[in-house]
């Protein structure tokens, strides 16, 4: 099951109390106070591992609590500290404060972490408490309490390209293509109901990793379909590969525009990154060689425009090797 929004509630171990305690030993009279203090409460630790994809375990349990720290003992004894959870998220967890909608953290490397709620400190016993004027103090400290917070945890997956289209309009099959990703593939809309990673390899150690977006539809930011369930997972892509269909009988214009408004309906930023025009499904069109001029007519050298078939192979390999050069030419953008 893939999950990635979940909301939780977490805690931080309390301290544990100082403690009150004279010495009583053979041949030691008035041995004075000897309380210890009390140990100090475990931290709650949100941690980014790529052991697990899905926040689908948090989904199941709502409450995370730390240990508490121990209480002090005789003879200085200071109590335990309370062990501290940690809680293993994916990588590309985003932490957020869900009263306030703060952001947390952006855990996006492998063992990223972050402390959500420090443990309580804990008490302090008698014998800090003794002085020349108190040499017996009756009193120590309690440990202070640990924190509470709820939290709401948002995955969206790291990719370097984003496959993006209608449904149906050959997404799955084409990473299946470049990629050793095996997703569901059918003849009917919906058929993907979650965004699937594939790392493409080119030659020299060259690679990639591409995400297959769920079919998008009119409406889309707004909810309708898979709504923005699957939007967010686009916003951290590098490059976006746009699927037109071919052979579905609409217009691939049309279809164009219509997932263009709902990017920026989402995030006007999306509609600032670098994108490649792909005619999917060329094989089983006639009319393929009229949809990829007015393409290239409407867009000219603002975008590429590419044909494909990730049936029969057609300019998928064009495809892999254009999409590295846009990678590249963003990242030396970037640097």
């Amino acid at each position: 099951m893939f999950i990635d929004e979940v909301e939780i509630t977490v805690r931080s171990g309390k301290g544990g109390p100082g403690c009150v305690s004279f010495l009583r030993e053979k041949f030691i009279v008035k041995g004075g106070p000897d309380g210890g203090d009390g140990g100090d409460g475990g931290h709650l630790i949100v941690k980014a591992d790529t052991s697990t994809n899905t926040l689908v375990d948090l989904h199941y349990e709502r409450y995370h609590f730390a240990e508490n720290g121990h209480a002090g003992g005789s003879k200085n004894c200071t109590g335990r500290r309370g062990q501290s959870k940690v809680l293993v998220v994916p990588v590309g967890t985003q932490v957020f404060n869900a009263d306030t909608g703060e952001l947390l953290a952006d855990l996006t490397e492998v063992d990223q972490d972050f402390q959500v709620a420090k443990g309580g400190r804990g008490g302090q016993g008698n014998a800090k408490f003794s002085s020349s004027r108190n040499r017996a103090p009756r009193k120590a400290q309690p440990g202070e309490p640990g924190t509470e917070v709820k939290l709401r945890l948002e995955l969206k997956l790291l990719a370097d390209v984003g496959l993006i289209g209608m449904p149906n309009v050959g997404k799955s099959t084409l990473i299946a293509r470049i990629s050793k990703a095996r997703p569901k593939i059918a003849d009917y809309p919906f058929t993907t109901l979650i965004p699937n990673l594939g790392v493409v390899s080119l030659d020299m150690g060259r690679s990639f990793v591409v995400a297959d977006v769920p079919g998008l539809i009119p409406g889309a930011a707004q909810g309708a379909g898979l709504g923005v369930q699957f939007l967010k997972h686009v916003e951290r892509t590098r490059v976006l590969v746009h699927l037109l269909d071919a052979a579905s009988g609409r217009s691939p214009l049309e279809d164009w525009e219509a997932i263009r408004h709902e990017l920026g309906a989402f995030n006007p930023e999306l509609l600032e990154r670098p994108e490649i025009i792909a005619l999917s499904r060329v094989d089983a069109s006639e009319d393929a060689d009229a949809m990829e001029a007015a393409l290239k007519k409407k867009f000219g050298r603002k975008r590429k425009v590419m044909r494909i078939s990730a049936v029969t192979g057609e300019g998928v390999s064009d495809l892999v090797r254009a999409i590295w050069k846009l990678l590249e030419k963003d990242r030396d953008q970037e640097a």
